[in-house]
Order: C-alpha cells, then sequence, then structure tokens
C-alpha cells in the first residue's frame, strides 16, 4: 500500500518582499513600486498551489512585523501553508525580512535586481524551531524541494537543508535540488558550500541547474562553448547532464532549462530533462518576456506538480518550460495558472481567446 502524505511539496525558505517599480521603469528614476511578498523557493510551490495541491513553507518571521503580516496573508491567498519560529525583532537595528529591489528592463535595457539582506531573520533558522518528526514521519511529504539560494544564504541555512535532506532520505520524501549558484553568497565560503552542496546534491532524488550552476555549485564541466544560438549546444547540454549523472548517479531526474536573451521581452526558451535512462527535449522557441524574474522557478514549479500527479515523462518537461514561460508573462516573480489546460494551451502556442 503506498504511503499517504499530508503535504505534496514543501520548501524551506526565507520569505521577503520584493518592490518593482511600476510601468516598466527603472528602480533609481522612479518613485511609485509595487511591493509584493516573494521567496524563489516559494514560487516554486505556487503552480501546485494553485492547482489545488497541499503545499507549505518552513520559514521564520519577524513577530508583529507588518512585513511579515504581508507575507503571511500573501501566502494564505495563494494557497502555501507555512511553519515557523516567531521572533522579536530587537530594536530598530534588529532582525527584519529582506527586501528585492527588481527593474525587469525593457528592449535593450536589461533587467537589474538588487538584493537587501541586512539583518534577514531566516539566515537563523534551524532544526529546533520545528516539529519535524510531526511532518516528516507522522504527518509525511511527497517532495521537498531545496535551493541552493537559500542553502548558501548563511552557515545554518546550509546546515538546516543538509540536515533537512537526510531526514526526507530516511523517511520516503523525495528532495529536489535546484542549485541557483550565486557567486556573492559563496565568497569566502567555497569550500563549505561544496561539501553541503555535495551532500545534498548526493541525497537528491531531482537534480536541477543551468551551466553555470553545475560547474561552479558542482564542479561537473560545463557545456562545449561552441555555436552561437542556444539551440545548436543542445548535446553538449547532454554530456553535461552525463557528467552529473555519473557522479551523482542516486537522483532519478536531471534537467536544466535553455535561455538566450534577445531582448528583456523576447527570449529563446528551451528545456532538457534526462529521466528514466530517457532524454527529453524542448527545443529553444522564442517567448514574449513581460518581467524574467523567476522563470526559473517556473519551470521548476511545473516539473514538480507534472511529477507529483504521476504524469509520463514527456509531460513533466511540457509543464515545466509552458509554465516558465507563463511566469515571463506575468507581474510577479511566479506562475499562476488558472488551470491545467491554461498551461497546455502555451505550450501548444494557442494564444487564442477562450469564452
Amino acid at each position: 500500500m503506498s504511503r499517504q502524505f499530508r503535504y505534496d511539496l514543501v520548501c524551506p525558505t526565507s520569505m521577503g518582499v520584493r518592490i518593482t517599480p511600476m510601468n516598466r521603469q527603472p528602480a533609481h528614476t522612479s518613485d511609485q513600486f509595487v511591493m509584493k511578498a516573494t521567496s524563489a523557493e516559494s514560487n516554486v510551490l505556487n503552480v501546485s498551489a494553485s492547482l489545488g495541491l497541499r503545499t507549505m513553507v518552513m520559514s521564520k518571521f519577524v513577530a508583529e512585523s507588518p512585513v511579515a503580516w504581508i507575507i503571511k496573508a500573501d501566502l494564505r491567498a495563494r494557497n502555501i501553508g507555512y511553519e515557523g519560529a516567531e521572533v522579536d525583532q530587537g530594536g530598530a537595528w534588529g532582525y527584519r525580512h529582506q527586501f528585492n529591489i527588481a527593474d525587469g528592463g525593457f528592449g535593450m535595457r536589461g533587467p537589474r535586481v538588487w538584493n537587501d539582506r541586512s539583518g534577514e531573520v531566516g539566515r537563523t533558522i534551524s532544526m529546533d524551531e520545528f516539529d519535524i518528526e510531526r511532518i516528516f514521519v507522522k504527518e509525511g511529504v511527497n517532495i521537498i524541494h531545496l535551493s541552493g539560494l537559500f542553502a548558501a544564504l548563511s552557515p545554518e541555512t546550509s546546515k538546516f537543508c543538509v540536515e533537512l535532506a537526510r531526514v526526507a532520505k530516511a523517511n520516503g520524501t523525495r528532495i529536489s535540488f535546484d542549485l541557483n549558484f550565486r557567486a556573492s553568497f559563496w565568497k569566502g565560503r567555497e569550500e563549505e558550500l561544496s561539501a553541503a552542496f555535495a551532500e545534498i546534491a548526493s541525497l537528491a532524488d531531482i537534480l536541477i541547474g543551468n551551466e553555470e550552476d553545475f560547474q561552479l555549485a558542482l564542479g561537473i564541466q560545463g557545456p562545449d562553448a561552441g555555436g552561437h544560438e542556444i539551440g545548436d549546444k543542445i548535446e553538449s547540454f547532454k554530456q553535461m547532464i552525463l557528467r552529473v549523472q555519473e557522479k551523482y548517479p542516486n537522483a532519478t531526474t536531471y534537467a536544466t532549462t535553455l535561455r538566450q536573451v534577445i531582448s528583456a521581452n523576447e527570449h529563446m526558451w528551451g528545456a532538457i530533462l534526462y529521466a528514466g535512462g530517457e532524454w527529453y527535449v524542448e527545443e529553444p522557441r522564442e517567448i514574449h518576456v513581460y518581467d524574467r524574474i523567476g522563470g526559473g522557478d517556473g519551470f521548476v514549479s511545473g516539473l514538480l506538480y507534472a511529477i507529483l500527479k504521476g504524469w509520463d515523462c514527456d509531460k513533466w518537461l511540457q509543464f515545466g518550460w509552458a509554465s516558465g514561460a507563463l511566469a515571463a508573462t506575468m507581474d510577479g516573480d511566479y506562475a499562476t495558472p488558472v488551470d491545467e489546460d491554461q498551461v497546455f494551451s502555451i505550450y501548444k502556442g494557442n494564444a487564442r481567446v477562450k469564452r
């Protein structure tokens, strides 16, 4: 008899807010901004949450903070549950939630993102703040998604992610790991983070990353430089994935996205999946981009939803590709489909009105 899980998809994360200039203007010339709750990891829950699966973030909050109230209200509105300790702010120079200022760019003006993470409460997260036995043993989690961005945020988050991966593996929870390499997070911590990432990757069932992620986070030789178009490098990307499989054979699924930027509003978007010993490829094709931030998270979000639904592997990649393309059309950094048909219509290139 298959095990029953209370949660389909769970992720640890440090929640914050994203501030975006209105009307696609640059941040440094703007005086009007839109603020929304965000985190890369909660972005990955959004497709599953939107389409009715049970999701939760494991996080940490500043008690009595209006920003924390905004974050919690946003998660509830998105059908995402949350658990996490609440800590006193500790005065004006104490803890807070991170701020992310994101200029989406326009035309040949590329996007720019500035992170303000000083005093970030999520950097102090630890296992003893959660009832781990209840969540993973008594209630059960189908898939836990770990992000290299969160894992590299601090020594505490690195330890937290490694320990979560060990608990997940011991209790029948599948592990998804998106490497999400950030050079600024790794500076001065290369040896420590290399060891942590290697252990998580060795336990993961689903490994996701781009060529830079695999090279810089796991030390895997990247694809060859030849060819000006991203579509010309597909065979080289396959060879890179096979090198990842050789080093981390525990995983059953490996994926990478393919992106070539034509302008801030036009990208070539593709993806490769290796699962069950078979290749699945979405050749890069042009997509229109309203806001590129979160497109990769959208891909992972759709991919994990399709895996949770038990579909055939080709549908995993199709739904992931289209969810990433959907995220790029939305005013925010996550994909929020109204139903599965909307996502598959994007995959098919069908933008006709539906009445």
